[in-house]
């Protein structure tokens, strides 16, 4: 079992539940970050290609969350550079350093989503499943997904989880649908039936956690739970686990593209994800029905 873990991107939401995890765990855990405070943070900047070099000593696997958050700023042309950018260098910067030790670490698990398959509307998506448009998110995904592809080419065994919409009340797509519910309006987006492909984030850490402890998981796995609903059946849900009646209320979909541009793709977009594959090697989900996650989430 790997006992030393290094995190890229440890100061997200998943990064921050992550290093609990590990840490309950028995894990020795190292964060980069670009302003170390403590022992246990190692200096780095992408965008200079710049790691501590110690930050990789006698490690054995890294897990890199690395990336500017999609929907925090609007999509200028410099914006989705600097998307594309801050996940494609944090790669690149690891694959540098990495390729120049003598005993590199043996996995690497880094973070996709399941924006890459574009707007696949009623389509259930698999890994083996290609890209339905040519959208600024499919792009993205996949100059991600080959930079990652970069570091499995060193022989490092290599995990990718395609991360569908992750249900924590701290941030996030749950945040943003639960502020309007705890003052009884039940927003949904456009017409409500696209499908939203979330996953708890405690499944998503024991899922990266899974990825790390099994030497035979490697290649693409969708980090979704097995069951997906559509977006106005999620408001109902969250309504019920924070026990607060809620009005429906459209935001119609129109509204919503021309207040967020092409940005409301990713409220508006349906993704209908399969979990076979991550189900079939082995992995069982603690919440893998919305309601019992939501519930749990609200509890």
């Amino acid at each position: 079992m790997s006992k030393n873990i290094l995190i890229a991107g440890g100061s997200g939401l998943v990064g921050r539940r992550l290093q609990a995890v590990l840490q309950n765990k028995g894990y020795q855990v190292r964060i980069l970050t670009r302003s170390p405070k403590t022992s246990a943070e190692f200096a780095w900047d992408p965008s200079r290609n710049f790691i501590d070099p110690q930050a990789l000593e006698n490690v054995d696997a890294v897990v890199n969350l690395a990336g500017a958050g999609i929907a925090d700023k609007p999509w200028t042309a410099a914006r989705k550079k600097e998307l594309i950018d801050s996940r494609v260098q944090s790669a690149a910067v690891l694959e540098q350093a990495l390729q120049n030790m003598k005993n590199p670490p043996g996995s690497y698990v880094s973070a996709s989503a399941i924006g890459i398959y574009g707007n696949s509307g009623e389509r259930m998506m698999a890994e083996s499943n290609v890209p339905v448009d040519t959208s600024f998110m499919v792009d993205c995904c996949q100059q991600w997904e080959s930079a990652a592809g970069r570091i499995a080419s060193l022989g490092i065994r290599t995990v990718i989880l395609r991360i569908g919409i992750v249900l924590s009340p701290d941030g996030g797509a749950l945040a943003e649908v639960a502020r309007p519910v705890r003052f009884g309006i039940g927003a949904y987006f456009g017409d409500g039936q696209a499908w939203w492909s979330w996953i708890h984030l405690d499944d998503l850490c024991d899922m990266i956690l899974w990825s790390l402890e099994n030497e035979q998981v490697s290649g693409i796995y969708n980090a979704v739970a097995p069951h997906p609903v559509r977006g106005k059946a999620l408001v109902k849900a969250v309504a019920r686990a924070m026990k607060r009646p809620a009005i429906p209320v459209p935001a119609p979909a129109f509204v919503l593209r021309a207040v967020l541009g092409e940005m409301s793709a990713v409220i508006l977009n349906s993704n209908l994800v399969s979990a076979e594959r991550v189900v079939s090697d082995g992995f069982r989900f603690r919440f893998p029905e919305v309601q019992e996650a939501l519930n749990d989430l609200y509890s």
